[in-house]
């Protein structure tokens, strides 16, 4: 992936809420890998919270992209530095 450049910048609560999910979503991922189907009952909840998270985690960027107006490209996306709040937009 290329960073292309800077193309925003949100606020310290506003990247508290998406470093939140990312890290809950990276977490429900590494589980993913260990949990087997057996435990029926841990599994699906498993399932039912990276779906949610997804959500939650898509709809942050839908909401920011919409509210900052950031560039976008055909086939781009866009990341966060946690350190510095600043949006970058990629090319994949």
């Amino acid at each position: 992936m290329t960073r292309l450049k800077v193309v925003g910048k949100v606020t310290e609560e506003e990247k508290g809420e998406i470093q939140q999910l990312f890290e809950r979503r990276n977490g429900l991922n590494e589980l993913a890998k260990i949990l087997t189907a057996d435990n029926t009952e841990l599994y699906e909840k498993l399932v039912s919270d990276l779906g949610e998270t997804g959500i939650r985690f898509q709809a942050w960027w839908d909401r920011m992209s919409a509210k900052y107006q950031w560039e976008a490209i055909e086939g781009g996306n866009w990341e966060i530095n946690f350190d510095t709040c600043e949006i970058y937009l990629v090319k994949g």
